[in-house]
C-alpha cells in the first residue's frame, strides 16, 4: 500500500492528546490519524456517528424524563404533606409561641444533622422506604435500589 506524506498543523492540545493516545495504545500517531480519517470519510462512518449520537440523545431524553417524573412526584408529595400538616396542626396560643419557636429551631437542627448523616452515607430514604413497601425479591417490577444502604430509616425526634 502506498502512502502519501502530508504535513499538517494541529492545535497544541490536539497534538498532546494524539501523542498520549498513541503512547497509551502502543501505535504510531500516523496510524491513529489514518484510522480516524478512514472512519470519518467512510459512508458507514457518518451513519455510525449518527446512530451513536441518536443513542446518546435517546439515553439523555430518558434520563430527563425520569428526572422530571421524580421531581413531579417529589413536588406532589411535599404539597400533600404541607396540606396535611396545615390542616391537622392546631394554632399555638400566643403564650406558647416563643417556646414553640425554640423547640422548632432545635428540631430543625436535628433534622439537618440527620439529613447530612444520611447524605454522607450515600443512602436514599425514598429508595429504602420503597424497598420496604415493595421488596424486590424477583429482581423485577420494583424501583432499583442503587445508592441505598439497606438500613432502616432513622426516626425524626419529636
Amino acid at each position: 500500500m502506498s502512502h502519501t506524506r502530508l504535513n499538517i498543523y494541529l492545535h497544541r492540545e490536539h497534538a498532546k492528546r494524539l501523542a498520549a493516545l498513541a503512547k497509551m495504545q502502543g501505535v504510531s500517531k500516523s496510524s491513529l490519524v489514518a484510522t480516524a480519517l478512514t472512519w470519518f470519510l467512510s459512508p458507514e462512518g457518518g451513519q455510525a456517528r449518527e446512530a451513536t449520537t441518536v443513542r446518546r440523545l435517546d439515553r439523555l431524553a430518558h434520563q430527563f424524563e425520569r428526572l422530571e417524573r421524580d421531581q413531579t412526584i417529589q413536588m406532589e408529595a411535599l404539597a400533600l404533606f404541607i396540606r396535611h400538616q396545615l390542616s391537622v396542626t392546631a394554632p399555638i396560643p400566643e403564650a406558647h409561641q416563643q417556646a414553640a419557636r425554640a423547640q422548632g429551631r432545635v428540631r430543625f437542627e436535628q433534622f439537618i444533622d440527620q439529613l447530612a448523616r444520611h447524605l454522607q452515607r450515600g443512602g436514599s430514604l425514598a429508595r429504602d422506604v420503597w424497598q420496604e413497601i415493595v421488596p424486590d425479591t424477583a429482581g423485577e417490577g420494583a424501583e432499583p435500589s442503587s445508592g441505598g444502604n439497606g438500613s432502616a430509616p432513622e426516626e425524626l425526634p419529636s
